[in-house]
């Protein structure tokens, strides 16, 4: 006989007849989060809790300090005037808090991550201020204007410092194994190996690999840094060995199988253990910030935009390069004068020297530089060319004697490119972009390496920051390509900062 059990009338869900006869069914209960994951989700929620906080403050102070001393300027006569008064801060606030929100400039998978957080909280600062702008000129509301000219202005300077030194104390931690996602790498063993050499060469790093599972012939010990990585041989005790080594991220470097639903079924083993899987395709190492997800009609496509290298972006860029550079020579024109008296007294020959290099599409220009050799310097190159420890077509050595003492501290901090500001303000050169190649470099140039001359050559740009001529050739040519293909213009306000800070401490600079 079949027990029904009825409910108001109706023949009850079969879960509910389960619970009411004391039956549990196999594989309805969800998955329950283990202690890692339940971690990995409360310090999520603090963080955001505290970006929501600092937010909430500086928003506040900005909007009173400029509310405050509107009043103190403005003429009060009849009490109707203060109430557009106190309603202008309290209409930017909740514009502005909005729009934070509404950006998800707060978002977990953005936590640390510089310039996509950067961006998102001056694009919800930009949307406030088009939002406010309207009802501030339709209507006469000058308290409101007030607002727009130097609160959100002030604002948004206050909220990257704010994100930035965030972001400082969360990479401090990060580095000393806190806060960072505890990471199991599965794919071939090639793949997981190219992912461990990568994770292994970024500093800020998110990623804490607690272990790989390799398929097939797991071969040599995995390492990264240094430091051994334990192998996971058994797909099958994938979510067993991320609960049980403490994992909350799992990257799948390849599809070990020709499986379709492989992804499916390894997303669903990780549920109540992991927070997430994290899909890596050398595809990234080109596109990056171009990839998004473009859902049609339930199918999940994965867009790329190909990239371009002229419209409104690059006129951006060129009113950028304008700004940086006319305020950049205003200061060098003071430091100048004491550089080029040191350089015509430690050696005689001309305080600037002129050497061509190789700018956007294939065109030559003569790059400025305050002179750091002797003035037979290129005479004696084929005398040292067996010398050469630069990495791929370029020439340099750490101790090279045509450089003068005087030079050599140039070189260590940088100080002899700043006349290149010159060449940025004419057009020749960006301020931030490619490496400028020689005329004989880029003779050795192939087919994708000849992409570097589709942007400007920068006076910094990613290859200064991350090493100079301690880096090699083909790592040289990926950081150009990587910016070309992807800059935008908040990544080349952070190459600015960052390349301050590296004239501070220089390395490989020779």
């Amino acid at each position: 006989m079949v027990q029904v059990v009825q409910v108001q009338g109706a023949a009850a869900p079969l879960g509910a007849r389960a619970r009411a006869v004391g039956i549990t069914l196999p594989g309805a209960q969800s998955p329950r989060a283990t202690r890692t994951l339940t971690r990995r989700l409360q310090w999520e929620r603090r963080s955001r809790t505290r970006l929501v906080v600092a937010d909430t403050a500086i928003v506040l102070a900005a909007t009173l300090l400029v509310a405050l001393g509107g009043l103190d300027t403005a003429a009060i006569e009849v009490a109707a005037t203060v109430e557009p008064a106190v309603a202008a801060p309290l209409v930017t606030v909740a514009a502005w808090l909005i729009a934070l929100a509404a950006f998800h400039s707060r978002d977990s998978a953005i936590l640390g991550g510089g310039a996509t957080e950067y961006r998102r909280v001056a694009h919800a600062t930009g949307i406030a201020f088009a939002v406010l702008a309207a009802p501030a000129l339709v209507v006469a509301w000058p308290e409101l204007r007030l607002q727009l000219l130097l609160a959100l202005p002030a604002g948004l300077v206050a909220l990257l410092i704010s994100r930035w030194q965030w972001r400082r104390w969360l990479l401090a931690r990060r580095r000393e194994g806190e806060w960072a996602s505890r990471t199991i790498i599965i794919g071939d063993r090639d793949e997981v190996s190219y992912v461990l050499e990568r994770l292994g060469g970024i500093r800020d790093l998110a990623y804490r690999v607690v272990g790989a599972a390799v398929t097939g012939d797991p071969g040599d010990p995995l390492e990264l840094d240094g430091r051994p990585v334990p192998v996971l041989t058994s797909k099958a005790s994938l979510a067993e060995s991320a609960e049980r080594m403490g994992a909350d991220t799992v990257i799948l470097a390849a599809k070990p199988d020709a499986d379709p639903e492989y992804l499916t079924r390894v997303s669903r083993q990780l549920e109540g253990t992991c927070a997430e899987l994290v899909l890596f395709s050398r595809l990234t190492d080109v596109a990056g910030p171009r990839i998004s997800f473009r859902p049609v009609d339930g199918l999940p496509l994965i867009q790329v935009r190909i990239p371009t290298f002229d419209g409104g972006r690059h006129v951006l860029k060129r009113a950028l390069d304008i700004v940086v550079a006319t305020c950049a020579l205003l200061v060098i024109a003071v430091l100048a004068v004491p550089i080029a008296i040191a350089i015509r007294l430690d050696s005689p020959g001309p305080v600037l020297f002129r050497q061509q290099r190789v700018g956007r599409d294939g065109r030559t220009f003569g790059m400025l530089k305050f002179r750091t050799m002797h003035v037979d310097a290129e005479q004696q190159l084929e005398a040292l060319r067996a010398q050469n420890e630069g990495a791929g077509p370029l020439f340099k050595l750490r101790s090279d004697p045509r450089v003068t003492r005087v030079g050599a501290v140039l070189r260590k901090y940088s100080l002899d490119e700043l006349p290149q500001f010159w060449n940025a303000l004419k057009g020749d050169m960006s301020v931030v972009g490619p490496r400028p190649p020689l005329p004989g470099e880029v003779t050795a140039y192939d087919g994708t390496v000849m992409r570097r001359l589709y942007l400007k050559p920068g006076i910094t740009g990613l290859w200064q920051i991350s090493g100079r001529s301690d880096l090699s050739w083909d790592e040289s040519v990926r950081l150009d390509l990587r910016y070309v293909e992807n800059w935008s213009v908040m990544q080349d306000l952070m190459i600015m900062v960052k390349t301050a800070r590296v004239m501070m401490r220089p390395a490989g600079a020779y």
